[in-house]
């Protein structure tokens, strides 16, 4: 699994093109303020390990890079452009819900940006350590 993190003063996006068949329609976009925006890949070989394992490995990460930023919103964003392996779609939708679930009941505000769509987005971001942090899991 791959994951970029940005804290982002503020996020926005609007659903561009679908690109998975089997996912709901979405046709609003959503802003946010002052949170931690998750670019996740989920990799094949993601699949070999349980689901949860990863679930947990994936949240301690972004706690981690949420203390480091002193916050408590965290956005997942489906981003399947950081490897050449992928993971099935089941795969990468249950754990992005497990993954929201935890945080969730550790008392983080979060949001998932909308999966299977191409979104246009808009990001601000500070220039400072940690803001970006880049790590394979």
């Amino acid at each position: 699994m791959k994951v970029l993190v940005m804290y982002v003063d503020e996020f926005s996006y609007t659903p561009s093109q679908k690109n998975l068949d089997d996912v709901e329609e979405v046709t609003g976009g959503s802003h946010y303020k002052e949170a931690v925006l998750a670019f996740i890949h989920v990799e094949k070989g993601d699949e070999e390990y349980d689901v949860k394992s990863r679930e947990k490995k994936l949240v301690n990460h972004l706690k981690w890079a949420s203390r480091k930023n002193q916050c408590k919103h965290v956005i997942l964003h489906s981003f399947a452009h950081l490897s050449d392996s992928k993971a099935s779609v089941e795969f990468t939708k249950e754990l992005f819900v497990l993954a929201e679930q935890r945080l969730q009941n550790a008392g983080y505000k979060t949001a998932q940006t909308p999966f299977g769509y191409f979104l246009d987005l808009s990001i601000k971001a500070p220039g400072y350590s940690l803001a970006r942090i880049w790590a394979s899991l």
